[in-house]
Parts: C-alpha cells; sequence; structure tokens
C-alpha cells in the first residue's frame, strides 16, 4: 500500500490545517496508523495514532490541539486536523503504518506555522 500525504501549507500561528494521507489500497487490515513529523534539524517524531478499531494516542505535544482520525472503508484515508498550531508544529508531516516498516517513506506535505 502507498500512501501520500497532502493537506500542508502555510498558515499563521492559531490557525488550523487538515491533513490527508490518501492510500492506494485498503488500510482496513492496517492496525495501526499513524502521523509522524520531522521538524528542521530533528528526528522524525510520532505526534498522533490510530487503531482500526478507532482508539487513538497523541504525543503530548499536540494534544488537545490535533486529531487524528481514520476512514477504512470508503476512502481509505487518514486525516489530521491541527488547530491551534504554533510555530514549532512546523515540519514535513508524513502518514505510515505503526511501527513503520522498512519500505521508504512516501513524500510527505510541509506545514510552515508563521507570521
Amino acid at each position: 500500500v502507498q500512501l501520500q500525504a497532502s493537506g500542508g501549507g502555510l498558515v499563521q500561528p492559531g490557525g488550523s490545517l487538515r491533513l490527508s494521507c490518501a492510500a492506494s489500497g485498503s488500510i482496513f487490515s492496517i492496525n495501526v496508523m499513524g502521523w509522524y513529523r520531522r521538524a528542521p534539524g530533528k528526528q522524525r517524531e510520532l505526534v498522533a495514532a490510530i487503531t482500526s478499531g478507532g482508539s487513538t494516542n497523541y504525543a503530548d505535544s499536540v494534544k488537545g490541539r490535533f486529531t487524528i482520525s481514520r476512514d477504512n472503508v470508503n476512502k481509505n484515508t487518514v486525516y489530521l486536523q491541527m488547530n491551534s498550531l504554533k510555530p514549532e508544529d512546523t515540519a514535513v508531516y508524513y502518514c505510515n503504518k505503526v511501527p513503520p516498516p522498512s519500505a521508504p517513506w512516501g513524500q510527505g506535505t510541509l506545514v510552515t506555522v508563521s507570521s
């Protein structure tokens, strides 16, 4: 399954963005999907995860501001709603399985939070 993230852009602090991750095939059987990010000069980190049953988990840095969701059946898509964005949320965002496979990562989407 190939995963393609989209929806990034430039937003002012306090603003919102909704990221989408479209899968080339069914994600129904993938137990845990996640959104990761890599900020400039930092390692990639997992910021949000969701199980096939809908249970979610978030990094402390985004808890209460980000919401992950998934549509297993109709659109094979995973979403990340990001509210109250901060400059420190600036990063390239990726979606992938949790834990990530050894295969190369798909292209991420750049989120820049700046006034």
